[in-house]
């Protein structure tokens, strides 16, 4: 066991406390990791020793004992779950002291994904509640995952698309998750007042894409270019009418996942730090994963191979 994260292409994250919901994370993690031939690195962020103040006295004889002890058992727990749920693929583990927040945002500097559950306890207490899930989503330097909701999802892979500047980014990444896992991709766009929004033919819902991408709308021309890269993904688009947030809470009951960009605008606006993440973070059915505006592109796996000029 390692004292710190290693960090590179071709690497997912996961991040554990002991807790089931942490422990659902990995298997998680560890599915898309031999799905996506990633190596899988499980890390408990240790924070006693950033602690100021007395430790808390444990019997010298007890085997095992100590707060580190705790740590390296909660990542070989964790390490082990992994490698039952998935077998062959490639884990590690790593006591990183520190916070949780910087711990993974340290992590996510050279990691394809971030993995993490909806709640925990320890390092990685108030997950989502408070401050940790609102880092990571915000400033991670690559896509976070947060795995919530049923619990075991199925059904397509439900893209939020809104036209903001990520829009390539996030359809990369729901691209290249539909395509690892053999699903269809559902981009959905919500449209407040009811009225198609220059999407052409009112009642456009769930229709297969046009061969033609002159005639696909400004809010789904980033799947319809990306997805040349990942031409056996089977896409369909839907404009839901109502709230985004219900749009895309209502599309995470039958979904595997939800795939959001940390910014938008129009159907979208606000995403991340605005009500629309965090009703999709707080409620949706399934995992959510989330690309923040920091994460700079999305690195080998996940990215797909250039589109050239």
């Amino acid at each position: 066991m390692s004292s710190t994260a290693a960090v590179g292409p071709g690497l997912i994250v996961v991040g554990v406390d002991g807790s089931e919901p942490a422990l659902r994370a990995v298997g998680t993690a560890a599915v898309q990791a031999r799905l996506l031939g990633c190596r899988l690195e499980v890390v408990h962020a240790f924070i006693w020793p950033e602690l100021r103040g007395p430790a808390v006295p444990t019997p010298a004889w007890l085997p095992g004992a100590g707060l580190q002890a705790s740590a390296e058992r909660t990542v070989d727990e964790a390490v082990r779950r992994a490698q039952e749920t998935a077998p062959g693929v490639a884990v590690s583990g790593a006591v990183v002291p520190g916070a949780p927040e910087p711990v993974l945002l340290r992590a996510s500097v050279g990691a394809a994904l971030v993995v993490v559950g909806d709640r925990g306890l320890g390092g990685f207490t108030g997950l989502l509640l408070g401050s940790v899930a609102v880092e990571l989503a915000s400033r991670a330097r690559c896509p976070v995952v947060v795995v919530r909701g049923r619990s075991e999802p199925t059904g397509p892979v439900v893209l939020g698309v809104d036209g903001g500047a990520l829009r390539a980014t996030v359809a990369d990444l729901a691209l290249s998750w539909a395509a690892a896992n053999g699903l269809t991709l559902r981009a959905v766009h919500a449209v407040p007042d009811g009225r198609p929004r220059d999407l052409g033919a009112t009642g456009e819902q769930d229709r297969r894409w046009s061969s033609d991408p002159a005639t696909v709308p400004e809010e789904f021309s980033a799947v319809e270019v990306r997805r040349r890269t990942r031409p056996a993904v089977e896409v369909e688009r839907a404009v839901r009418s109502g709230d985004a947030r219900r749009v895309l809470v209502r599309e995470s009951e039958d979904a595997s996942l939800v795939v959001v960009g940390s910014r938008g605008r129009g159907g979208f606006d606000g995403l991340l730090l605005g009500s629309v993440s965090h009703a999709a973070l707080h409620h949706a059915a399934c995992p959510v994963a989330v690309v923040p505006h920091l994460s700079g592109g999305l690195r080998p796996p996940l990215r797909p191979p250039d589109l050239g000029a």
